[in-house]
């Protein structure tokens, strides 16, 4: 009997005994390793538990949710980190790729431009760098940012699409012929240089062209990823849009989470006239990204057509908090108010859209790039 009281006494001592944050924290890496998210979870909290100043355990439940895709829990964690850690690169690192797979690409620039400013030798912060500035249409960052990866880089299909495309709007000639040059040397029969060489084309509007490297595409790999996107944006570029439709409907049982399926989707159901689809689409698009400036502002189009105004002004309303920059937001929310008998804000909201017209001297943007997005970049 002695011994089993002394046994339950060391039990006991054992439970009562502090439990060890480091041990803790190391089992919460080992868990993140082999994917196992709730177990990371459960230990990176009990680390916060005895530490609450803990700032690695609150980058890793960043991390944790990043994986979950819970990017607003992800931030949370994330700031907090950066708050305890601020000379962490990996954090701010982390926060701008949230943003990023959020396609919030003006929100990931601080955070990257912070990063690469520490490490400017750092191949992904510099490239998705490059990459919001070319989604947010600053060409010359964009070609000035991802030129030195050229060495690294050019054997890399979509690097040499998107330095070819910033460099050509940002009136580098040099640049945009020796970024052309190598995407044609590199020239094979593979699906995915057809896809590639396939948008170059569109973006000269050289419909055929690229209609024929799409299709070259589709025929070696008929599940390749957005062949069917790029092939519904062609078409509806030659305002063929039944085949459009159908296109985008192939590409979205492909990818169901990319919301520019269903945008493009809800602006030919526009163009069909069949407003039920449209919006049904152009909802379906604002769930996948909240981003969407286009589909809020097809709702709004909608809900004017239907004379149901309180409604068209609020898509209008959330487009522009999005993009305040985009002359066709003025214009929508002008075309709704003057339905509405308020004609000075309407006439206020024309003034706005025709000086932003007036300062827009840049080219025009470049096709939609869903298939850019696809970077395989995780949390660190």
């Amino acid at each position: 009997m002695p011994q089993l009281a002394s046994a339950a006494r060391q039990a006991a001592a054992a439970a009562a005994k502090p439990a060890d944050p480091a041990q803790l924290f190391q089992q919460g890496q080992d868990a993140l390793s082999r994917g196992q998210l709730d177990e990371a979870e459960r230990d990176f909290r009990a680390v916060l538990t005895i530490d609450p100043q803990s700032g690695a355990a609150y980058a890793n439940l960043g991390v944790v949710a990043m994986r979950r895709k819970q990017w607003n829990e992800a931030l949370a964690m994330l700031h907090k980190a950066e708050h305890l850690l601020p000379q962490v690169a990996g954090i701010r690192l982390n926060i701008g790729l949230a943003y990023y797979r959020q396609n919030e690409f003006l929100k990931a620039i601080p955070p990257f431009e912070s990063v690469m400013r520490d490490q400017p030798n750092n191949l992904q912060p510099r490239y998705l760098l490059g990459l919001c500035y070319f989604f947010s249409e600053r060409w010359g960052d964009a070609t000035s940012t991802l030129e030195p990866l050229w060495t690294q880089e050019s054997g890399n299909l979509p690097y040499l699409y998107v330095l070819s495309n910033a460099a050509h709007r940002a009136g580098r000639a040099e640049l945009d012929d020796r970024a052309t040059a190598q995407l044609i040397r590199m020239g094979n029969s593979s699906p995915e240089y057809r896809l590639f060489l396939g948008k170059y084309h569109l973006n000269l509007n050289q419909y055929d062209l690229a209609l024929a490297d799409f299709e070259a595409a589709e025929q070696a790999n008929p599940h390749l990823p957005f062949v069917h996107f790029n092939l519904g944006l062609t078409y509806r570029q030659k305002q063929d849009y039944a085949r459009a439709r159908d296109e985008f409907l192939k590409d979205a049982a492909v990818e169901p989470d990319v919301g520019l399926n269903y945008d493009e989707l809800g602006d030919i159901y526009w163009l069909l006239q069949n407003d039920r689809e449209a919006e049904k689409n152009y909802r379906e698009a604002l769930r996948c990204d909240a981003q969407l400036v286009n589909s809020h502002l097809g709702l709004a189009k909608i809900y004017q057509r239907r004379e149901k105004y309180a409604q068209a002004l609020a898509e209008a309303d959330a487009a522009e908090k999005i993009d305040t920059d985009r002359p066709d937001v003025h214009y929508v929310r002008a075309r709704v108010l003057l339905a509405t008998g308020r004609k000075d804000q309407a006439d206020k909201e024309l003034e706005a859209a025709h000086r932003l017209e007036r300062q827009n001297s840049t080219p025009p943007a470049t096709v939609p790039s869903p298939e850019l997005l696809q970077l395989p970049y995780d949390a660190q």
